[in-house]
C-alpha cells in the first residue's frame, strides 16, 4: 500500500538530509543543485508542433541538465527538485491557460504510483501555483514508450484514457516530458471526447531532436 504523499515527502527529504548529497545537474558534492545548474533551468517557454495537429507549450529543452534534473525528480525520488522545475513550467502555463481554464495532468500508472509514492505531474503543477484536476484515468497500462518508434507510440496509447464528464470551457493538460506527442494527443482526443470543447497541451520539457518550434 502505498503511502500518503505528504509522508513519501518527509522521507524522502529525511534521506536526503542523512545521505551523501550531490547535485541533481552536475553531480558536485554536498548540494541539491547548484547555483550554475539551477541556472541552466531558467525557463525558456516554446511551442511544439508534435503528433498531427498538436501543439504543445513547453518550459524547458530535455537535454543536458534539464534532463538529468528531471530524471533525479522522477526516478530518483528527490521530490524536493519540484521546486526548482517548478518556474519552466509555471511560465509554460502562463503562456497557455485561458481564464476559467480547468488542469488536468497526465495519470501515472499504478505501478509507477506505488513505486514512487508520489505524482510527479501532480506535484510539479502544484509547485507551479496551480490546482490540478483528475479528469482522466487509465483504462490500462501501456507498455513503456521508451525505445518505440511514432507509429508505435500511437498504437501503445490508442484509446488508453478515459475523462470525466466536462461540461464545456477550456481545459488544460500537463504532462512532464513531450517526446512525440502521442501521450498528450490521446489524452486530448479523451477530453474532448467527454465535452471539453478547448483543450490545450503543455509540457515542463521537450526532446529537442524533434522538435519544429517558435518562441512563445
Amino acid at each position: 500500500m502505498a503511502l500518503p504523499v505528504p509522508i513519501t515527502s518527509a522521507l524522502h527529504d529525511a534521506l536526503t538530509f542523512w545521505l551523501p548529497l550531490a547535485c541533481a545537474g552536475c553531480g558536485d558534492p554536498d548540494v541539491s543543485l547548484c547555483d550554475g545548474c539551477r541556472g541552466d533551468l531558467t525557463p525558456r517557454p516554446s511551442r511544439q508542433e508534435r503528433d498531427p495537429g498538436l501543439s504543445v507549450v513547453c518550459g524547458l529543452p530535455f537535454e543536458g541538465v534539464p534532463a538529468r534534473v528531471i530524471r533525479a525528480f522522477k526516478g530518483e525520488g528527490r521530490t524536493a527538485l519540484a521546486r526548482d522545475l517548478a518556474p519552466a513550467l509555471a511560465a509554460a502555463l502562463t503562456a497557455s491557460v485561458p481564464p476559467g481554464a480547468r488542469i488536468t495532468t497526465v495519470p501515472s500508472s499504478r505501478a509507477a504510483f506505488r513505486r514512487r509514492g508520489y505524482r510527479p505531474v501532480e506535484v510539479l503543477v502544484r509547485r507551479a501555483g496551480r490546482r490540478p484536476e483528475r479528469l482522466l484515468r487509465l483504462r490500462r497500462a501501456p507498455a513503456d514508450q521508451r525505445g518505440l518508434g511514432d507509429h508505435a507510440r500511437r498504437e501503445n496509447v490508442r484509446d488508453v484514457f478515459a475523462a470525466r464528464t466536462v461540461l464545456g470551457g477550456p481545459v488544460v493538460v500537463v504532462d512532464d516530458v513531450v517526446t512525440t506527442g502521442a501521450t498528450l494527443a490521446e489524452a486530448v482526443r479523451a477530453l474532448r471526447a467527454a465535452g471539453a470543447t478547448d483543450v490545450r497541451a503543455v509540457a515542463l520539457a521537450h526532446t529537442p531532436r524533434r522538435s519544429t518550434s517558435k518562441g512563445e
